[in-house]
């Protein structure tokens, strides 16, 4: 029998059916939607992360701190990162830039209009490392930082939420930041959200004004990190290398452990892809067990149709027709209702994808090799399970066939 006869004779089995055929295909289309879902939020958020990650320079190197090296022997290691820490690694000869950066919880009052957001405390070199420009007024001055001046520069959304969309009247204006008076000489540009995260909803401040009047105890005197940006790409392990060392010998660790941590945009963005892929690998694997689901139900209703076909397939077997022959059609029918569930599932998953990076405000991807991976993933799961009743129909004896009631 040829191709074309058998699907012809697949669809109008099918189509005599059509509530069956479609809760038969209902397990493989939700498995399918759902590998789809997850691949496709999973490599979107992939490459949102890398987005971000790579935008910030691939000079960049980030220092943290770690408690490892306070407790081990022959150093006098802190486990934690103080203002002191920055001054060496300026002196570095493969070093550009250098910004100790320390973040304080805060309310801002302007009149009656009240916000809540993040202070970074930094010096001016994270505006240069950070690639943060602004649209009107300017950043702060090392004069001013070393003053403890109490001046700020406002993100967008923290300008627009205490003074309006009429941003210009900011400039100049005072700004209670915890009680405290602080001068608005800036407003930043615009970069969007990343995510749920809204990188204008920031103010940026002098770190020696955030250290002494928007923090207390231990905290006032620690950072959250200390940024560093080497001068070519060409630098960064040599730089790497250097501020491991000067650090070292900042802290007196002497045999004692690190206690710091060094990593550079390659090393972060290789973590977050990892986390990244892992997780898309277990929320995979959920889906693919739907998949395995469907395949036991596509195999369950072919055997229904083997039984209610019995006198069918006696009645081909009478006039002639070869075990192959009947193989062949039940064969069709199992993988035909597999792929066409595929492919309901890819369209599905693609449109949940969307809704979910809508509402989430995540980003998607659906990917060529995904969808042809999942309907030719579908298409085997039909073959497979489609041998059992397929052999046990082509197996039926004709005249035991003829004689079923």
């Amino acid at each position: 029998m040829k191709m074309g006869e058998l699907f012809k004779l697949s669809f109008r089995s099918l189509q005599s059916n059509l509530l069956r055929s479609f809760l038969t295909m209902l397990g493989i289309m939700i498995g399918v939607a759902t590998v789809i879902a997850m691949i496709s939020i999973g490599q979107g958020t992939n490459e949102q992360v890398a987005s971000q990650i790579q935008s910030l320079g691939s000079n960049l190197i980030t220092i943290t701190a770690s408690s490892a090296g306070s407790s081990g022997s022959g150093g006098s290691g802190s486990g934690m990162l103080k203002l002191t820490d920055a001054d060496p690694l300026s002196r570095i000869d493969t070093v550009r830039y250098v910004a100790p950066v320390t973040q304080a919880n805060a309310q801002f009052k302007n009149g009656k209009n009240v916000t809540s957001t993040s202070v970074t405390g930094t010096t001016p070199s994270y505006a240069d490392i950070k690639s943060w420009e602004t649209d009107i007024g300017r950043f702060f001055t090392e004069d001013e930082v070393t003053d403890k001046a109490k001046v700020v520069v406002l993100g967008a959304t923290t300008a627009e939420n205490l003074f309006g969309k009429a941003g210009f009247d900011a400039i100049g204006s005072i700004v209670n930041i915890n009680n405290v008076p602080f001068r608005v000489i800036g407003v930043l540009k615009a970069k969007g959200s990343s995510g749920s995260l809204d990188q204008d909803d920031t103010a940026i401040a002098p770190i020696s004004t955030v250290q002494s009047r928007l923090m207390s105890g231990s905290s006032r005197n620690g950072l959250r990190h200390i940024l560093v940006e080497a001068k070519s790409p060409d630098a960064m392990q040599s730089t790497i290398a250097l501020i491991e060392y000067t650090m070292r010998q900042s802290h007196k660790l002497g045999s004692a452990e690190d206690d710091f941590k060094v990593q550079s945009q390659e090393d972060v963005l290789s973590s977050a892809e990892s986390v990244t892929k892992t997780l898309t690998l277990f929320l995979g694997g959920i889906a693919a067990i739907s998949l395995l689901v469907g395949g036991i139900g596509i195999m369950n209703i072919m055997l229904v149709s083997v039984t209610e076909r019995t006198r069918e397939i006696g009645t081909r077997k009478a006039i002639g027709a070869r075990e192959g022959a009947i193989l062949s059609q039940f064969l069709v029918e199992s993988v035909t209702l597999a792929v066409l569930g595929g492919i309901a599932g890819v369209l599905l998953g693609f449109g949940g994808s969307k809704l979910v990076g809508h509402f989430m405000s995540i980003q998607t991807a659906v990917s060529l090799n995904s969808v042809l991976l999942a309907v030719i993933f579908s298409g085997c799961i039909g073959m497979v399970f489609g041998v059992f009743p397929a052999r046990k129909a082509a197996r039926l004896d004709p005249i035991e066939a003829l004689r079923y009631e």
